[in-house]
């Protein structure tokens, strides 16, 4: 059996993925208890043993997360050990332990990917390869992590005039600080 991929995005209400304002705060409000939030995101990590991300996306994570020392949320030690893929044809040295460049095809490398042996493959952000990723039929599951806020721009999850028949939804829950999470198979 293959692997998933499964495409993890934070969402505005209005459907965009790209963070053009404050919205989404990568250790959580302050002021908000977010610990059941927390707790789903290492659940996901547990069942995940591949992160996926294009190379703006990566640089933009290397360049904030293992810079992190007192990160409670667990997120920087699981991004220092998981293994990272980075699908870029410019990035020669990724200068982050546990990453892989994938230079070749997008599609082809992550076709492959899929049929080695292991737990889930994930990718987040990186919205142009998400896009090549949906287009060619490769995602198995969406988790949406919807936070109530509406920013009115942005590029979103699926490129435009792309349509899915039908999604089946496997699990929805809220949490406490008012981000909804809305788990999707897209066969």
């Amino acid at each position: 059996m293959n692997r998933k991929l499964v495409i993890t995005q934070n969402v505005t209400l209005d459907g965009s993925i790209e963070m053009l304002g404050d919205w989404f705060d990568p250790q959580g409000q302050a002021d908000v208890d977010n610990s059941d939030l927390i707790a789903e995101l290492h659940r996901q990590d547990s069942t995940a043993d591949a992160f996926l991300t294009g190379r703006q996306t990566f640089e933009d994570m290397r360049g904030y997360w293992p810079k992190q020392e007192d990160d409670a949320t667990g997120i920087t030690d699981y991004l220092n050990r998981v293994q990272k893929y980075v699908v870029s044809s410019t990035l020669t040295d990724p200068q982050w332990q546990n990453s892989t460049i994938l230079a070749g095809d997008p599609i082809a490398e992550v076709s492959a990917l899929k049929e080695r042996p292991g737990q889930d493959i994930v990718v987040t952000g990186s919205i142009t390869l998400c896009h090549a990723l949906v287009r060619a039929g490769l995602v198995d599951e969406y988790r949406l992590f919807v936070y109530p806020v509406v920013q009115g721009r942005g590029r979103r999850l699926f490129p435009d005039g792309y349509e899915l028949p039908r999604l089946r939804l496997i699990e929805a829950k809220s949490f406490r600080g008012g981000i909804t999470y809305l788990r999707y198979a897209a066969r």
